[in-house]
């Protein structure tokens, strides 16, 4: 869900040579779950192999990815860890809600009713223990780092932003900012196109950059008031924040009332909408542990492994595969000959 920041925020339209020999760090869940929601059949269900299998998530990470390495950036991969308690009821929500788009799913089904087969089969999107361990596995055989992160992965990606590892966070999601991730690049897609919410329908976008501190600036607020800011709207902590109160009243009520979040939430009557204090949703955004645990090395494409993952596992074309990373191989010669100096 994330939070609701889009008619407040200030964004900063880019291209995509914009970011050729950048460091960038990926919201991994994020990005999985836009492929699963997108990369579908005529009918709307997932793309699988021989075997039944999903191959949609699979399948968005080979073109995407690549074709983003091909333009010189150098990705990295981050994936959550260990949710916070809080967060479990939003997870019980989106179960509800894929498990009631499901019986639609299978409703329209039964009346041989394409249309509204493909729109409920776009919300039953599922991401298994065993789907992001193989997500992980051919992100590292295309030569890329993956982090694990200890629990959000946005905090963890945003720790690396602040240590100046990496240029950006590329996530749909606004959360990112309430973590503190100085830099967020949205809608960073080759194609140009995004799917638009709870529609079949796709809009034209453009790659673009949110500044965080050019936005606290726009705004005229602190960080933590940006988050708690968020907390009003609501977040994955807070689901659906305090009724009746959106990005612009928040924005509204956060300069009226300064830092005295205290007063800020009594006045807004908190208790009377979450039996959590507001200070355990705010103390995520701002202690949630983050590791080192890790190495930004960027190493060649194991050509090998990603056949025995793609081709050998799941029924991929071996040849398209392989027109996939000969294209990968040429493009990153072409650029290595050019040089682009430092990466960040």
């Amino acid at each position: 869900m994330g939070v609701n920041l889009k008619d407040i925020v200030v964004k900063k339209e880019i291209s995509i040579a914009d970011l050729r020999g950048k460091r960038l760090v990926v919201d991994s869940y994020n990005i999985l779950y836009q492929f699963l929601a997108t990369i579908r059949q005529m009918d709307g269900t997932p793309l699988t192999d021989s075997k039944g299998q999903v191959t949609s998530h699979l399948i968005g990470l080979l073109h995407r990815t690549t074709r983003l390495m091909q333009k010189g950036m150098r990705l990295a991969f981050v994936f959550d860890g260990e949710p916070p308690a809080l967060k479990s009821k939003e997870r019980q929500r989106r179960s509800q809600l894929k498990q009631e788009a499901q019986g639609k799913f299978e409703d329209a089904e039964r009346a041989g009713d394409v249309e509204a087969m493909k729109k409920y089969a776009m919300r039953t999107s599922r991401l298994t223990p065993e789907m992001v361990r193989e997500a992980k596995s051919l992100i590292e055989a295309l030569g890329l780092p993956v982090i694990q992160a200890p629990s959000e992965g946005e905090a963890q990606a945003a720790y690396m932003v602040k240590k100046g590892e990496v240029y950006a966070e590329i996530s749909q999601d606004y959360d990112c900012l309430l973590f503190g991730v100085p830099r967020l690049v949205q809608n960073l897609t080759i194609s140009e196109r995004k799917k638009m919410p709870n529609k079949l329908s796709f809009e034209t976008v453009k790659p673009q950059q949110i500044d965080l501190a050019e936005n606290l600036k726009e705004l005229g607020i602190s960080h933590t008031q940006l988050i708690a800011l968020g907390i009003l709207v609501g977040t994955d902590f807070n689901p659906g924040g305090i009724k009746g109160i959106g990005p612009k009243n928040a924005l509204k009520l956060v300069k009226e009332h300064g830092e005295d979040f205290e007063k800020l939430f009594s006045d807004v009557h908190w208790s009377e909408h979450f039996d959590h204090d507001w200070r355990e949703v705010f103390d995520i955004f701002t202690k949630l542990p983050s590791t080192d645990d890790y190495e930004l090395k960027w190493k060649p494409v194991n050509r090998e492994q990603v056949l025995k993952i793609l081709v050998d596992r799941h029924d991929f074309s071996k040849q398209r595969v392989e027109d996939v990373l000969e294209k990968l191989k040429k493009d990153q010669s072409t650029i290595a000959q050019k040089g682009l100096g430092g990466w960040m």
